[in-house]
């Protein structure tokens, strides 16, 4: 027995099948009065799993029981897709959504269902491609809130604002694991009645669980003996499962006594959150015709690589340098927390989606040739990153998307093209820094950022980013990390009054101090910027000498 399994099997396995009828009808009567009682709408979740299929059935067949004059108050049914569904799961709930809206019309049912997308700043790929964000851990789990949460939130709080009031349907059950069952425990506080929650994050929103108490082999009873109200399958959703099983045994649930198959979950194909896709692993091993899905499964096992610091910057993703202690079998060693994935490698990820695009488009069933894997827009957005965030002016994703395609990328956004540096400068700028990566970063942060003020009738704050670039650029890895060191063990003497050793820092080992150091016998206070660095100071007396001189000739 998994630990997962435990709660379904203590305190509702006396229920029977009887039981379970019993509990669908009073369902079916309370979800009528719920709806009948007020003018609030309703939103249900809805990922076409079995939970989410079977909340939605209850709901869709109670509704249809009331009169048509009865049916007016909205039930917007939505979805989100993230953009990196498993596309398998993806085709199939886009499908549903449409089946679901074309007979909602003709049965004159209040059903409506949204197809949500994250905005493309927020997509993965944006974010690991573009800004360079390392593949998602527990502990930086940037995914989840950019494209699930987000998208669903924005949608709910438009339709308070429009209504003042909402309620969420969703699927969730207290068996789907340990540590579902101990959330949901928690949000008891918040009921105010049966399976009602008012919900703590969004004011003017309650949250209804119809089937929170559901044992899985329930949930599976339910959709195998009653018909789905919409036309959808759930004998071919049943099967999608069953395929998504390592040992393909998913038994035809009739009875409690019948093992079930419902611990199968279905998510992003890029998810390394959990340590394998078993789903798709699964699919691929069971089914020959979704053997096409490998190029995705190789880029996710890439991508899930638990030391990847050779991939990314020494710097956070703003340029600074922070440290942190690492306890690696008892050894303590301080070292650089590392940022965003460097030049190459973004540039790395973006041709193997690419290919990988390509090749699933030539390997995939009829009815998948046209799949997506990175949308224009997507690309646009990395684009625009690469060339105005990073400063990287030679351009680099339309030569690769050319190179994987055969194409010529058209950019949609207006004046992408317009450019006075190019591939060409770059080349040129290469050849001139030699092998010094540091130097080459500099250069072209200094030049990219003229470039941007060039055409600003005022240009005011030109001095300031041009300055942001020699405190990110200026010095070697190794000049920047030993400086985080002296300025964190500087941090350490002054929090412990360490008078000696702050005088030590501060002025043994520099030629020339800058500013100068108040120290107390109480506590040390650094009242100075501590960056000694000189191109830091060439740079900052060099444009404020400028600064200057143009505001004299202006006089």
């Amino acid at each position: 027995m998994t630990t997962a399994q435990q709660p379904e099997n203590k305190g509702q396995q006396s229920r029977t099948v009887a039981d379970l009828v019993t509990d669908i009808q009073t369902l079916t009567a309370e979800i009528q009065e719920l709806y009948c009682l007020d003018e609030i709408p309703w939103v249900v979740g809805y990922s076409g799993g079995k939970d989410s299929t079977a909340t939605l059935q209850l709901i869709w067949n109670a509704i249809a029981g009331l009169s048509p004059e009865q049916r007016k108050k909205p039930v917007h049914v939505i979805t989100t897709d993230t953009l990196v569904e498993n596309p398998i799961v993806s085709a199939w709930v886009r499908n549903s959504l449409q089946q679901m809206k074309d007979v909602a019309k003709e049965q004159g049912m209040p059903v409506q269902p949204h197809l949500l997308y994250p905005a493309v700043k927020d997509t993965f790929w944006v974010n690991l491609i573009g800004k360079g964000y390392p593949a998602p851990r527990n502990r930086m789990r940037w995914c989840t809130e950019r494209l699930k949460i987000k998208p669903t939130d924005g949608f709910i709080r438009d339709v308070i604002q429009a209504n003042g009031e909402v309620i969420l349907v969703l699927g969730t059950r207290k068996a789907e694991s340990v540590k579902r069952s101990i959330t949901m425990a928690k949000h008891r506080e918040w009921r105010i009645r049966d399976r009602i929650n008012t919900n703590p994050n969004r004011p003017n929103s309650l949250i209804y669980l119809p089937i929170e108490d559901w044992r899985t082999d329930e949930v599976w009873i339910y959709l195998n003996q009653w018909q789905n109200p919409w036309g959808y399958s759930n004998k071919d959703l049943f099967t999608m499962y069953r395929g998504a099983t390592a040992d393909n045994e998913c038994p035809l649930v009739v009875d409690t006594s019948t093992p079930s198959c419902g611990d199968s979950r279905f998510g992003c194909w890029v998810c390394t959150i959990v340590n394998k896709d078993k789903s798709m692993e699964a699919m691929i091993q069971n089914d020959e015709e979704k053997e096409w899905m490998q190029p995705l499964l190789d880029i996710r096992n890439e991508l899930d690589i638990r030391d990847d610091r050779d991939k990314r910057d020494f710097r956070r993703i703003w340029g600074e340098v922070q440290l942190f202690e690492r306890n690696v079998d008892g050894e303590v060693s301080v070292e650089p927390i590392h940022g965003p994935y460097t030049k190459y490698w973004r540039e790395y990820w973006l041709r193997k989606v690419l290919e990988a695009e390509a090749q699933v488009r030539c390997t995939a069933p009829e009815n998948m040739r046209d799949i997506t894997l990175i949308t224009l827009e997507e690309m646009s957005e990395i684009r625009r990153i690469w060339l105005e965030e990073k400063h990287e002016f030679d351009d680099s994703l339309p030569r690769i998307y050319h190179e994987v395609t055969g194409e010529v990328f058209h950019d949609p956004r207006p004046g992408a093209d317009n450019s006075l540096l190019g591939s060409d400068e770059w080349e040129v700028l290469e050849e001139i820094c030699a092998d010094d990566a540091m130097h080459l970063e500099l250069m072209a942060k200094l030049l990219d950022t003229e470039r941007q003020f060039r055409k600003m009738v005022r240009r005011v704050g030109i001095y300031d980013s041009l300055e942001k670039c020699f405190n990110t650029s200026s010095r070697s890895k190794e000049e920047a990390v030993k400086n985080a060191h002296l300025k964190r063990d500087l941090k350490t003497a002054i929090d412990q009054g360490d008078v000696e050793k702050v005088k030590q820092l501060t002025l043994g080992d520099f030629a020339v101090p800058a500013e100068p150091v108040e120290v107390t016998t109480e506590k040390a206070e650094v009242t100075s910027d501590l960056s000694t660095d000189k191109p830091k100071n060439w740079g900052k007396m060099k444009f404020q000498n400028k600064e200057k001189k143009s505001k004299n000739n202006s006089k």
